[in-house]
């Protein structure tokens, strides 16, 4: 579950709420102003491990021709060595970029794909996935890239299996719908999957998601890693939307 949307305190004390509702493994946004080390050290003492967290965020740099590539693997390359101090962490979001006036969507999507190629040795040398987020345009406007159609293709281009798709349930759902068909289209490049119930982005069974049949279909298209629980608890009521993932996990059984 992603601590950041589900609790308020600082990064240990995140970690302990997490473990007090019987989560397993956690999930985190930004990495460079957290204490990595002491965290790790936290999960390790609790049994629990880190899934993902985000390597390179919002902005234009990564999508513009211009932002050097050597930069980005720079960071990537970091962002690799930091994921050795978290137990079970061998993967980290990578966000594609804002639009850019007078850019194209097709330049931009060309820009990504140069970095993220680039970035493929340092991948490999470390054992490390990065997944590219697709968003969706209601919550985040001007972004420039939606929907699994051109983030499959994407990495298709990019043609590694060190480079995947954070595939976002409640932003599949925003942006495109279909999601049963949209998981068994894109299986091969899923690289991680989070959800949320869509329109209001709270927890399973508060919105118009049938969790109980997409968590199945996930399962039954291969994904064995942990799912991500990017979600808002509903009336900040965190202990009830753990009562309402359960719920909704035990319906695909």
């Amino acid at each position: 579950m992603n601590i950041e949307m589900w609790f308020e305190g600082d990064f240990i004390e995140r970690i302990r709420q997490a473990a007090a509702l019987g989560f397993p493994a956690i999930e985190l946004w930004t990495w460079r102003d957290k204490d990595l080390a002491a965290g790790g050290a936290l999960l390790r003492e609790l049994g629990m491990t880190a899934t993902q967290f985000t390597a390179w965020g919002f902005g234009k740099e990564i999508n513009h021709p211009d932002f050097p590539v050597a930069d980005f693997v720079a960071e990537i390359r970091a962002a690799c060595e930091a994921t050795r101090l978290l137990p079970g962490c061998d993967r980290f979001c990578v966000v594609a970029g804002d639009n850019i006036p007078g850019v194209s969507k097709e330049e931009m999507h060309a820009a990504v794909i140069r970095k993220l190629r680039a970035a493929v040795p340092v991948l490999e040398e470390h054992g490390c996935t990065a997944i590219v987020e697709p968003m969706n345009p209601f919550n985040h406007p001007d972004h420039c890239l939606y929907g699994s159609t051109d983030g499959i293709a994407i990495c298709e281009a990019v043609d590694s299996p060190w480079v995947k798709l954070n595939w976002d349930l409640f932003h599949m759902q925003r942006y495109e719908g279909n999601l049963l068909d949209a998981l068994e289209r894109g299986k091969e490049w899923i690289g991680y999957v989070q959800f949320a119930d869509s329109p209001d982005r709270h927890e399973p069974n508060t919105g118009e998601i049938r969790f109980g049949e997409v968590f199945r279909k996930v399962r039954e298209i291969g994904y064995r890693l942990p799912l991500g629980a990017e979600c808002i608890p509903q009336d900040g009521n965190p202990r009830r939307a753990a009562e309402r993932l359960w719920l909704a996990d035990a319906e695909s059984a």
